[in-house]
């Protein structure tokens, strides 16, 4: 049962995140009149949303009691400033991480967005290794080198690369590049700080949730 669960679970997981940029890159290219929507404004609404799923969660796990919701989230973010504060940091990388995706996928087209975005791997697994002493086998050394490879290789000019030119003449390929690279970076280091800090603490992964959003709203909005 539990296998049958990491599968299922593996697959929306692709589903999830292989719709998710095909959706951000049509909403960004379509041709429509008037003015396009701002990319802050979709990073705001996605935080809210992200806020109240995790409030639900911690109601769900408070056992639908709104009394004990409260003295929750009271005793584990108000009268914690000091556990709550470390996550500020990867809170405003986070933002800034999600305000570059719309930029890159502006400027790039879904498929070399989707492939240059997985040097996240890479990043995520030398800061593993730098701020959590993790060692890494053969094996993930060299998959991590197969993984830049493939990266180069999509990145290598062709020549059907001219027709894509044409449509991304609208941005530039550069700054979308830059952007998904600067995005990598800071997943990277956001993430094994987060991580971090979940192991050093006995919080809940939605109270977590909560802190970081409640820093990342300000430089949202």
């Amino acid at each position: 049962m539990s296998a049958n669960l990491k599968y299922l679970s593996l697959g929306i997981l692709v589903f999830q995140t292989t719709s998710l940029v095909l959706t951000m890159r049509y909403s960004r290219t379509l041709k429509e009149e008037g003015p396009r929507y701002l990319s802050s404004t979709a990073v705001v609404v996605a935080e809210l949303l992200k806020i109240m799923a995790c409030i639900l969660l911690v109601y769900k796990d408070s056992k639908c009691s709104l009394r004990a919701l409260n003295r929750v989230l009271h005793d584990e973010i108000l009268n914690k400033p000091m556990e709550t504060l470390k996550l500020a940091i990867p809170s405003g990388i986070y933002t800034l991480q999600n305000n570059l995706l719309y930029v890159a996928l502006s400027n790039l087209d879904a498929a070399t967005y989707q492939v240059t975005y997985q040097l996240k791997i890479l990043t995520t697994a030398l800061f593993s290794v730098s701020m959590l002493g993790k060692k890494l086998g053969l094996y993930q050394w060299l998959s991590l080198v197969i993984l830049m490879t493939g990266v180069a290789f999509v990145q290598w000019p062709s020549d059907s690369q001219e027709l894509d030119s044409k449509e991304l003449s609208a941005g530039s390929q550069f700054v979308g590049l830059m952007a998904v690279l600067t995005a990598c970076f800071s997943s990277g280091f956001a993430g094994v700080y987060f991580e971090k800090i979940l192991k050093e603490t006995k919080q809940s992964v939605w109270i977590r949730n909560i802190q970081l959003v409640s820093f990342s709203l300000e430089p949202s909005l």
